[in-house]
């Protein structure tokens, strides 16, 4: 009680103080501003300085900075409150993170940069966030970033961009000796700067850049699973979604119209929808739950479950078939448990050929609003349109969480 009265007594006065000597005609006599909106405070030369992020729309928050002069008698007190004020403000989510901050320039019409300088750096470091940021040059950059990134130097890798570039950064830690360690200790994020932010859109809850940076500065890292993907001897990892035949032409084949934004993905499809292309393939399933009432059990005993992110990690309460990136003893990627597309169909799975096959999709986090964000399973859909053939290309889909 006496805790309580103090901070109401500092808030009083700091209040007072305003009233009478800056309030403006026409405001109002206190503001409201949400725990979640508090960047940072501290008390130096004794004034106080808050600095929060202050809504300019429904899209959109800016910095905004309130100060105050403190009388000397109270700088201890004052000292408790801020410190009270950082905890209520930030729970369990690190403060002061240390970010590697990635630059497309290029992503989605080129406004990555602009965004970057009005929406994102001003947060982070109000935030008190400490930055190294590297403007990418080219394809493939980012990748080679975080195969040489001294991991204990981060916290997390900031993607300005589209989606492309966090799958850079995934693919770049997964070929490192210390693969398991970089992919456990740092956060990968991304902040919707390109033609396609469904990472942003997932796991930050918004496709605004200054939002979406709000929502990283308050972050609690969360494991996810990712996907891997054998073409031959190579092996890719895959965060979002993975796709065969017109939705992923539809990506790949429209490089060079990025100056569409993301009206690319639509003209790609709907000239190939017209054209009718199909795209053979054999499908190798293996059911993990196959009725509805389970994987709602099971999608509710997760939702439900609030152990801590470090508990969590090899995601001990899912399936015996789970292939977690916690098995094994070695540092790099773990082995994957079915085999690649090289290898002999392991037993109780199901090859099913597909010659006229439009479309395969199957998602991590994307368009599948009741997946868990480390489920080790992939949902899947596909649709079969009667059209000309093109090559059949052989690939294998496994999950296993990192």
């Amino acid at each position: 009680m006496l805790w309580f009265l103090a901070i109401r007594y500092v808030l009083r006065y700091f209040r007072t103080w305003t009233l009478c000597s800056r309030q403006l005609p026409g405001t109002a006599n206190t503001r409201a501003i949400p725990f979640y909106n508090i960047l940072w405070a501290e008390l130096s030369n004794s004034e106080l300085t808050i600095d929060y992020a202050s809504p300019i729309s429904k899209t959109a928050v800016r910095t905004a900075s309130l100060k105050y002069p403190v009388e000397y008698q109270l700088v201890e007190l004052v000292n408790k409150w801020v410190n009270r004020l950082l905890d209520r403000s930030y729970g369990q989510s690190q403060r002061k993170k240390r970010a590697k901050v990635l630059v497309n320039p290029h992503s989605g019409k080129g406004s990555a940069e602009k965004w970057y300088s009005r929406d994102i750096e001003p947060l982070m470091k109000a935030a008190r966030c400490e930055i190294d940021m590297v403007k990418t040059k080219h394809s493939g950059e980012a990748v080679e970033i975080a195969e040489k990134l001294n991991i204990e130097a981060f916290d997390m890798v900031v993607s300005c961009s589209g989606d492309g570039l966090p799958h850079e950064v995934f693919n770049g830690f997964g070929k490192r000796a210390d693969a398991k360690k970089a992919l456990s200790k740092i956060a990968v994020v991304q902040l919707p700067c390109g033609s396609g932010n469904a990472m942003s859109c997932n796991l930050n809850g918004s496709d605004s850049p200054s939002l979406a940076t709000l929502a990283v500065i308050k972050g609690i890292p969360t494991p996810l699973d990712l996907i891997s993907i054998t073409q031959g001897e190579n092996r890719t990892l895959s965060f979002l979604s993975q796709s065969a035949g017109i939705v992923a032409e539809s990506d790949l084949a429209t490089e060079h119209l990025r100056w569409m934004g993301g009206a690319r993905f639509t003209y790609g499809f709907l000239t190939r929808l017209l054209n009718k292309a199909i795209y053979p393939c054999d499908i190798a399933i293996k059911v993990a739950i196959d009725d509805k009432p389970t994987i709602k059990q099971h999608y509710k005993r997760e939702q439900t479950n609030f152990e801590p992110a470090s508990e969590r990690r090899g995601y001990k309460h899912l399936l015996d078939d789970d292939a977690s990136a916690s098995s094994g003893y070695d540092d790099g990627l773990p082995t994957l448990r079915y085999g690649t597309v090289n290898d002999k169909l392991p037993e109780g799975w199901e090859l099913v050929p597909y010659d006229h096959l439009g479309n395969f999709y199957c998602g991590n986090v994307s368009s599948f609003p009741g997946l868990l964000k480390a489920s080790a399973n992939i949902p899947r859909w596909h649709s079969w349109p009667q059209t000309q053939t093109s090559s059949p290309q052989p690939f294998l889909m496994t999950a296993s969480w990192t």
